[in-house]
Formats: C-alpha cells, structure tokens, sequence
C-alpha cells in the first residue's frame, strides 16, 4: 500500500472512530449546551498530528457524530467548532512539530488549543441563551460549564491522546506520513 493510500485509511479510520464515539460512548453527560462525551476529542487530536487536511476532515467527521447520536442543535454546533481548534493546532504542528518533546512546549501547546477550543464552543453557544437568562446565569453557563468545562474536557483527551498516539507512533509506516513523529515518554508521564 502506497502512503497516499494509507494516510486516507488513517484519516478514515479516524472519521469512522470521531463519528462513533458521541453515538456508542457510555459516558455522557449533558447540562444544558454543556456536554461531556468520554474521549470524544482524541481523534480530532490525534488527526491534527498527522496533517491539517486530516484534522479539519475528521473534525467535519465528529460534528456527524454528534448529529447523527441525535445531540441538541447546540452541542452538534459545538462540535463542529472544532474544525478551528484543530486547523489551528494542526497549522501549528507544521511548523513545529518537536513540540511534544519537552514537558513545557507541551503543556504551554495544551493548554493554548483548550483555550481556543473553549473560546469557539462559548461563541457558538451566545445565541442560543443570550436573551433567555440573567446576566449571572448567563454568566455561569458559558464561562463555568462550557468554559472551564470545555477546557478540562479539552486537556483530559489531549492525555489519552498522547498516551495513544505514542503507541500508533511506534508503527513505522504510521512515522512516513505524520508531522509528529515523536512524543518523549517523559513528557506524557509528567
């Protein structure tokens, strides 16, 4: 198989597992525009280090998912803000893709994509609530819930996905046709 061929059955690979997870995860909890699906984050993650087509593709994916598992016209919204934090994070990876090989570049680039990635969902969740609630509540909804809720959920998948992605990486065909080649065992284990 030649690697044009290999890195589409990745990419799909990728779709089929972003698109299941909202659909088949057994944890899922959901308060109001807030939702939280168990690892519903980590393919996009892990597509964004192999290259940004494939990011923004299973991202596009996931936001199917979230349809398809018949989630509220907001969360499905929500996901699909995620073709920003990946096509950032990926764009981001082209240029520097050692970034997981120190324990502060990898920490300082989490935490960056969590914000953004949470700043996209609260943007898209402003309409939906703006004119129905207390300025308080307001308040409480977008920056508490899906905020800081965002932001958790956003770094928790980005540790399992360097914990599997430093398996996958091990695959020497998989090292071919990827940005991030290599993610030191100390930086996942701090």
């Amino acid at each position: 198989m030649n690697n044009k061929t290999f890195k589409l059955v990745i990419s799909a690979l990728l779709m089929a597992i972003g698109i299941l997870i909202p659909m088949v995860s057994p944890i899922k909890l959901q308060f109001g525009p807030m939702s939280f699906t168990l690892g519903s984050h980590v393919a996009i993650i892990i597509a964004m280090f192999i290259s940004p087509k494939v990011a923004i593709a299973v991202a596009l994916g996931t936001t199917l998912g979230f349809f398809m598992a018949g989630f509220p016209l907001v969360v499905v919204l929500r996901a699909f803000s995620h073709v920003l934090f990946a096509s950032i994070g990926a764009f981001y990876l082209v240029k520097k893709p050692n970034v997981f090989n120190k324990v502060s570049s990898t920490v300082l680039f989490s935490v960056a994509l969590a914000l953004i990635h949470a700043l996209g969902e609260v943007i898209v969740v402003i309409p939906f609530y703006i004119n129905t609630m207390s300025i308080a509540d307001l308040f409480y909804m977008l920056f508490v819930l899906v905020g800081i809720g965002t932001i958790l959920h956003a770094l928790f998948d980005t540790v399992v996905s360097l914990l599997v992605w430093k398996v996958v990486i091990q695959n020497k065909k998989v090292q071919n046709l990827v940005m991030v080649k290599s993610i030191t065992l100390r930086t996942v284990a701090e």
